[in-house]
């Protein structure tokens, strides 16, 4: 299956499917055919009834370096490079996916890396990571969610000290700003991702989802519609444990 396509490998290993950026060269920066293959692969995964559980990892050096800037020199204006990046849904992909998503980042983590890692439910990093959202800096504005996963978690103070300034920061920091869940040595991230990801894909069928759809509907209602929807889902799930 990994050899369909050209940026990314895509394997199964029971049921955990991984999906890891390979263009080491680049420090798996973020192009147009990495686009493509992403969201071929994310459909792969969301329509096989036989994968639990999602990690998502990057190749070489890095998890992602960002955008691939190189790709702007060949288009008519950089807002057109860049747009051409989202023309295709891969951020609404992963907020859909009703499976459990690990995201092991190590090496740089940079722009829309930061942004496909905060897509992930359980994000671990290694000890060693360089995280950075540059955009602001380069002239630009988040275009794959950082504008609204980076305040989800860290909170509007630290999103704008971080946007505006541009600056890097550590798996530590990340770590204080709710961007990871998890840290763990460099030579442990791996093994830590898939112990994480194996146990996840083992949960029952329709409970991540229903778990996802509760959480992401209910931050945005009052808290008694939120109680509500909470037990319309139990409701459903138990009824799905039954089958």
């Amino acid at each position: 299956m990994s050899d369909a396509f050209g940026t990314i490998i895509f394997e199964k290993e029971g049921r955990v499917a991984h999906l890891a950026l390979n263009r080491p060269d680049r420090l798996n920066a973020y192009s147009v055919a990495m686009r493509d293959d992403f969201a071929e692969a994310l459909h792969l995964v969301a329509e096989d009834e036989e994968i639990g559980a999602l990690l998502i990892t990057g190749k070489g050096r890095a998890f992602c370096a960002g955008a691939d800037l190189s790709e702007f020199g060949t288009a008519p204006s950089q807002v057109i490079a860049r747009n051409s990046r989202w023309q295709r849904d891969v951020w609404g992909q992963l907020v859909g996916l009703d499976k459990p998503i690990v995201v092991a980042v190590h090496g740089f983590c940079i722009g829309s890396g930061v942004e496909i890692m905060l897509l992930g439910d359980l994000r671990i990093a290694a000890a060693d990571t360089v995280f950075a959202m540059p955009e602001v800096r380069l002239g630009m504005i988040p275009a794959a969610g950082g504008s609204q996963t980076l305040p989800a978690n860290a909170g509007p103070s630290v999103t704008l000290d971080l946007l505006y300034t541009g600056r890097r920061f550590g798996a530590k920091e990340a770590l204080g700003y709710r961007l990871i869940s998890r840290m763990a040595e460099p030579d442990q991230l791996e093994p830590m991702a898939w112990n994480i990801v194996q146990e996840l894909s083992g949960l029952p069928a329709g409970f991540a989802g229903a778990l996802k759809s509760a959480w992401r509907s209910g931050t945005e209602m009052p808290l008694d519609a939120g109680l509500a929807l909470e037990q319309r889902l139990a409701a459903t799930a138990a009824g799905l444990s039954r089958e």
